[in-house]
């Protein structure tokens, strides 16, 4: 099983984060790709049995709109059925953010192998357990 993790981090805690859930992939038994939102696109998408998306809350509780949004929206369209998880931190706020991104993500089709797993700055050994867990959700 291919998988890949895709991610825009500004101040690390994000990266922290996708490494976590890589973790959590090799743990499972599974190959995985870890890709800054640059480095991927919607070409990518059927190369992948499995993707998560990372990133921050930012501004008004949303995603990063310079780099991760629009490759975001670009794969939109092609994640109907596919195996993907969201993870993201944040600096103030209550979380609205990911539960936007989550609704729009099962509006699209697609299928969360988990909650979302958020944290408030850096992630804590909770965070990281937590985000060990969605890596090995994917593989299921």
């Amino acid at each position: 099983m291919k998988t890949a993790i895709v991610f825009w981090s500004g101040t690390g805690n994000t990266e922290a984060m996708a490494q976590a859930v890589a973790n959590g992939v090799k743990a499972a038994g599974a190959e995985v790709d870890l890709l800054t939102c640059d480095k991927f696109n919607e070409t990518m998408i059927d190369d992948y049995d499995a993707i998560a998306f990372g990133c921050p809350s930012m501004g008004a509780e949303q995603l990063e709109e310079d780099e991760f949004e629009p490759m975001f929206s670009a794969c939109a369209e092609k994640l109907g059925g596919k195996k993907i998880a969201l993870f993201g931190s944040y600096g103030w706020g209550d979380g609205e953010w990911m539960r936007n991104w989550q609704d729009e993500c099962e509006s699209l089709g697609a299928v969360l192998t988990s909650e979302p797993v958020i944290c408030m700055d850096a992630p804590d050994d909770e965070a990281v357990a937590a985000c060990e867990a969605l890596g090995k959700s994917l593989i299921k």
